[in-house]
């Protein structure tokens, strides 16, 4: 996270769902993975879009490329602006066993990126 980004926070709920990052005369919405969800853009701009982003994104399958070049699904478990803590997709079996991992904040499309259905 850069020092200058704009923590932005739902007005209904107050739940953190981005930052804007100051540009120029604009801002960037960045996501809570740390990526780009907009061009500079003005700050109502950036905040809609944050709100309507929201934080379903969160729930979605993911997949993380592993050091062998392979792709994992995943769910993603934690995020902070330190760290994204992932784990192994076990489709909610109880016996299976939890296999985390973590990465570093922000994280890339080429290292975390959404399952393709």
């Amino acid at each position: 996270m850069e020092p200058d980004w704009i923590e932005h926070r739902r007005s209904n709920d107050g739940e953190r769902v981005g930052w804007m990052k100051p540009v120029s005369e604009g801002f960037v919405a960045i996501d809570l993975l740390g990526r780009r969800r907009t061009d500079v853009v003005d700050w109502m701009l950036a905040e809609e879009t944050l709100d309507e982003l929201g934080l379903g994104y969160l729930a979605d399958a993911h997949e993380l490329r592993l050091d062998d070049g392979s792709w994992l699904r995943v769910r993603i478990a934690e995020v902070s602006s330190i760290a994204i803590r992932v784990k192994k997709d076990d489709w909610g079996d109880m016996n299976a066993t939890q296999i985390y991992y973590t990465l570093s904040f922000p994280v890339t499309e080429d290292q975390l990126r959404p399952l393709s259905r």
